[in-house]
């Protein structure tokens, strides 16, 4: 059985792949992959969650054989050395080779994890990109980040290596919960906020049909999301100028979710969504950005459900030099300077690559007292 979809390819040479989109692909996996893993083994790697709604299915439809189970626990935490060794341990006593393939089958975290794995096991094997919620589908399936956590904060230990195929089956997304769905649009949003503000006209108009899981509106979301993503991959693959501008708002972003503990209390794209509009906030107090622009994405927030900083948790926002701590340890940085993604309003997303610093801080302890004043 064949099904509808479109391809969109992450163009890097010799190390090129597509991105197949459609509904119900996941009954044609066998198809669909057959190419791309040959007749080595496979190993799937999930979460208990995604496993208990849709591995059988992907197993069935894979075609059975020798494959291979790992199923960790859920959330972010998994993302972490203890978890990445137990893997890698799993796999290595199993004598998996380069000419395998990992499917990474879950979210962004469970792609992170195994896109991690594969860079280092024997030095490099293959991997395909199977994401399960709109966050992985529309952002980090795409473009070869991959990472885990440590104490220090959120993806500072990780690789960029690419996936051999990215499979997006939208119906996957029937059994998310609408937060999950929420978190995910974050990053949906963070496309048109950069350099796409006729998407983000688009979106205020269609994203709670979106975030009903409307197939039409899905599918156009995250065919442009997508190809907005391979195109900037294409041109600054390792992230040395113009890709760091997908990080939107993720400085702040990853502070709060630092500050959170990583305890599944604030989903990366809560996080993020309050981050951009903490991004575009502080851009309005340089002055690079209208106080118009910033109120149109704060209502569009509020329109959809999506939280900002004032709806998070009091122990997320309660310690400014912690928060600003954290930011000081963000991957963008250099040895002396705070890297930044800022806005001149809608669509206009730019790199500023030496922050103030003490400016930084002033904004956080402000954004702080508005949070504690609103609690």
């Amino acid at each position: 059985m064949t099904h509808s979809f479109e391809t969109l390819t992450v163009d890097l040479g010799k190390r090129s792949y597509p991105i197949h989109i459609g509904g119900n692909l996941l009954a044609d996996t066998k198809n669909l992959l057959r190419s791309h893993i040959g007749d080595g083994r496979i190993a799937i790697i999930t979460d208990e969650t995604v496993a208990g709604l849709h591995l059988q299915s992907l197993l069935k439809n894979l075609g059975g054989g020798n494959i291979k189970t790992i199923i960790v626990q859920p959330g972010e935490g998994t993302k972490s050395f203890a978890v990445l060794q137990d893997v890698l341990d799993t796999l290595l006593k199993a004598n998996f080779s380069r000419d395998d393939t990992l499917i990474a089958f879950g979210g962004g975290v469970i792609g992170d994890l195994t896109g991690f794995v594969a860079s280092i096991l024997k030095r490099g094997c293959q991997f395909i990109q199977i994401p399960t919620t709109l966050l992985a589908q529309v952002d980090s399936s795409v473009g070869g980040k991959t990472a885990i956590n440590t104490s220090a904060g959120k993806n500072l230990v990780g690789s960029f290596y690419q996936p051999k195929c990215v499979l997006i089956d939208t119906d996957i997304l029937s059994t998310l919960d609408p937060r999950q769905m929420r978190a995910g649009y974050a990053e949906v949003l963070k496309y048109a906020l950069i350099n796409d503000p006729e998407f983000f006209d688009w979106l205020e108009v269609n994203a709670n049909d979106l975030l009903s899981q409307d197939q039409t509106a899905l599918r156009k979301a995250i065919l442009t999301a997508c190809t907005a993503k391979a195109d900037i991959v294409r041109r600054d693959e390792r992230e040395r100028g113009e890709r760091a501008l997908l990080n939107l708002g993720h400085s702040f972003a990853h502070a709060l979710e630092a500050k959170a503990g990583y305890d599944g209390t604030l989903l990366h794209g809560e996080a993020v969504s309050a981050g951009m509009l903490m991004a575009f906030e502080y851009a309005q107090d340089l002055g690079h950005c209208s106080g118009q622009d910033a109120q149109r994405l704060r209502q569009h927030l509020q329109a959809t459900g999506m939280p900002t900083m004032n709806d998070l948790s009091a122990s997320i926002t309660d310690d400014p030099d912690a928060l600003f701590a954290f930011m000081g340890r963000d991957k963008k940085n250099t040895r002396t300077d705070m890297t930044l993604i800022l806005t001149h309003g809608i669509g206009g997303a730019f790199i500023e690559p030496c922050a103030n610093q003490t400016s930084v801080l002033e904004y956080l302890q402000k954004a702080c007292s508005i949070r504690l004043r609103a609690s």
